[in-house]
């Protein structure tokens, strides 16, 4: 029972970012051609629009014409991904949300590659970043998440070991 729970977390999160990044995709390969960009205030094109683009690379466009291998990677890290989360201890909440969230990245644009012939819609476009999609925003903040968490759970274990040194040294001189 334990072992379903574990897995119906990981399923609903990523689901809902897989959901979330195929709606979306679909939805501006319905409405805009390739190229074409959207902006619902004008004044808000320096910083943020729409603008339907293919990658057959990996996140934010790095790595072009890679898309055998990334489909194979995303296969190979899903896979990990899966085997690893229920032995992830339940108390390490933000590993658990960083691995849903980046297998639901990967999902996302794994299924792209499979449906769209190697490529991956991308539309998200900020400032001069390159164009990005949700699966992508979701694997980086995947990617964030699990830095931030490890360098938190470091800190944390450093204070401890330090405490406990102290009271080691209190109790060996009281």
């Amino acid at each position: 029972m334990r072992l379903f729970r574990d897995y119906l977390k990981l399923a609903l999160i990523s689901g809902i970012v897989v959901a979330l990044d195929q709606w979306t995709k679909y939805f501006v390969r319905l409405n805009l051609a390739p190229g074409e960009r959207w902006v619902p205030w004008e004044w808000l094109a320096p910083y943020a629009r729409i603008i339907h683009s293919s990658n057959t690379g990996a996140a934010f466009g790095i790595f072009k014409d890679g898309a055998l291998f990334f489909t194979v990677l995303a296969v190979l890290v899903s896979l990990a991904i899966i085997f690893y989360y229920p032995r992830v201890p339940r108390s390490q909440t933000a590993l658990r949300i960083a691995l849903a969230l980046q297998l639901g990245g990967a999902l996302g644009n794994l299924a792209d590659r499979l449906i769209q012939g190697g490529q991956v819609t991308d539309y998200l476009s900020v400032g001069r970043f390159p164009v990005f999609n949700i699966a992508d925003a979701s694997i980086f903040l995947g990617v964030v998440i699990l830095i931030l968490s490890s360098f938190i759970q470091e800190r944390r274990n450093r204070i401890e070991a330090e405490a406990e040194s102290h009271s080691g040294i209190e109790q060996s001189t009281g």
